[in-house]
């Protein structure tokens, strides 16, 4: 799914703990909330023996994660809260492991608030977080503590490789609600600085129930998970994670992203379901045909999500494999899944698919007029007043605003930036539907380019771009101009064994946009800088390779 930073929904909600409505929110006949951790308990009780989590050459089974978990929790309970009066935050700044399951879900059953964290941030990125979530308590590797060692956090009262395991009897924690928060998730930082995506359990919850209501069902209690993606995120963590306590399934725990690592995994577990992203399925793909066959002989779905999926690569590992790639899309602020092609079948190539059962959708424009809303027709608009960019049948381009029980509480500490007072709120990206009520990411709000006050949309160009032999990515972002306000710029990484020129390609743009959507530069540079589930990061592009220009 993608990650987001900015909310531009209006209006706020107060914090979750704050907060005491709870429509629409999975709730208990007794007022507690779905916590990941209950889920844990619910099959080491129906499913003590049967294997929770292969990592490794190490199978761990329900019955000894639950036991293991409520040890880590007898001792993260004994944790003050902050001077705020707040249920503890716990940082988890770990690799995919069991002990990130155990250190997450130990924080949860304590009635705490887990703030997963990437392991491999810098001191100054992980102090910030730290200090901005007031974090209690760190469970990190060695390297996250040595950056940490000589830091003065107030709030952070110990530091653990892993929490210990205390001894007792049956213990009684908190119950938490399901307004309540559970995690508190910090974007990636594409658009500014990281902000903290408050979670309530309530929320992580319903996402699964969304998901859940899809027929054939995308996960089951016989499944078999990969579990690649960074637990830290909000696609591996509850999509993935989340889904495999959800449901009572097993997960595969892979840290090692290259594609021959989870192969042999898939095939050695016979994984039944892989979630993953476009760089996965692009390796998985070219692999060895023999190699590809063995490891996905179990395998009955594949979802892809947080990026754009080159088509041409959906095709090759379908022809491959004989199983398509299933496409989704959402924000750490959704828990995170919206849309899925899984709800209309067969997916179309581009697609981000349709919204889940219970995810209310809407398309506006940029005047506020509604285009297009999930299960209505599309209006009926004039024909002759759209360029060929447009979509033969459908709706113009309108930024999607959703609604549904899975929405974040707004960003901490104080809720902000939240949905509406009405439950919607703007996600910042731009799409269109077509005739079927298909949805089609065209691209986010804040990246859109004006140039002479028309629209360009750099995923339209980029794709243009990528088209020709020469280029193997693409970005493309606006900067200013002082006769149109902004001009194209394209990012490109040259393609192994081709070369072209920056006049060449902007030539082949021109054969195929209109000219005020052509780059007027070209810079031509090794690698483009992604976040750790493949976005790339347009915010960190700076004119520092070579550059070819021309006159806009």
């Amino acid at each position: 799914m993608q990650d987001r930073d900015a909310a531009v929904g209006p209006g706020s909600r107060p914090a979750p703990d704050e907060d005491a409505g709870t429509a629409g929110r999975p709730q208990a006949a007794d007022g507690t909330g779905p916590n990941l951790a209950e889920h844990l308990t619910r099959a080491a009780r129906s499913s003590p023996d049967q294997p929770a989590l292969y990592f490794s050459d190490r199978t761990i089974t329900w019955s000894e994660l639950d036991g293991t978990v409520t040890g880590v929790a007898r001792a993260l309970a004994q944790v003050v809260p902050g001077a705020d009066g707040r249920p503890a935050r716990v940082a988890v700044a770990l690799p995919n492991s069991p002990d990130f399951v155990v250190g997450l879900l130990g924080a949860l059953r304590a009635g705490l608030t887990a703030v997963p964290v990437n392991p491999a941030l810098t001191a100054r990125e992980l102090r910030q977080v730290l200090a901005d979530s007031a974090a209690s308590v760190l469970i990190g590797t060695e390297r996250v503590r040595d950056l940490v060692a000589d830091v003065e956090l107030p709030a952070l009262r110990a530091v653990h490789t892993t929490p210990p395991v205390a001894d007792g009897g049956t213990p009684t924690f908190p119950v938490r609600a399901a307004d309540d928060l559970a995690v508190l998730l910090y974007t990636s930082g594409t658009e500014g600085q990281p902000k903290g995506a408050m979670l309530s359990h309530g929320a992580l919850a319903a996402n699964h129930e969304q998901v859940g209501r899809i027929a054939p069902p995308v996960v089951g209690p016989d499944d078999v998970v990969l579990l690649a993606l960074p637990l830290f995120h909000a696609y591996g963590l509850n999509a993935g994670l989340g889904a495999v306590l959800h449901h009572g399934a097993t997960g595969v725990l892979v840290d090692d992203p290259g594609a021959d690592a989870a192969l042999a995994e898939i095939a050695r577990h016979r994984a039944t379901v892989l979630i993953g992203v476009p760089s996965m399925v692009q390796s998985w793909a070219r692999a060895d045909a023999d190699v590809l066959a063995g490891s996905m002989a179990a395998v009955r779905v594949v979802v892809c999500g947080a990026a754009p999926l080159d088509p041409a690569d959906a095709a090759r590992f379908t022809e491959a494999t004989g199983r398509p790639v299933q496409i989704g899309y959402g924000l750490t602020e959704t828990a995170p899944v919206l849309t899925s092609t899984l709800v209309g079948g067969e997916p179309k190539p581009g697609s981000i698919g349709r919204p889940l059962p219970g995810v209310e959708l809407r398309l506006v424009g940029a005047d506020g007029t509604e285009l297009w809303r999930d299960g209505l027709p599309a209006p009926d608009d004039d024909a002759e007043e759209w360029d060929l960019s447009d979509p033969v049948a459908g709706t113009d381009p309108g930024q999607i605003v959703v609604r549904g029980a899975n929405l974040f509480s707004g960003y901490w500490p104080h809720g902000t930036g939240g949905p509406d007072p009405d439950g919607w709120w703007a996600t910042g990206d731009v799409a269109y539907a077509d005739a079927d009520g298909d949805l089609f990411l065209v691209d986010r709000l804040g990246e859109l380019i004006l140039v002479n006050g028309f629209n360009v949309y750099p995923h339209e160009v980029e794709s243009v771009l990528c088209a020709h032999p020469a280029v193997a990515e693409s970005a493309v972002v606006g900067v200013p101009h002082p006769r149109t306000g902004e001009t194209v710029r394209a990012y490109v990484v040259p393609a192994a064994g081709h070369r072209a020129t920056g006049a060449e390609l902007i030539a082949h743009c021109a054969r195929n946009l209109a000219r005020f959507k052509c780059p007027t530069d070209v810079e031509f540079v090794e690698l483009l800088p992604r976040s750790v589930i493949g976005k790339v990061r347009k915010t960190l592009l700076r004119p520092t390779g070579t550059t070819e220009e021309t006159d806009a």
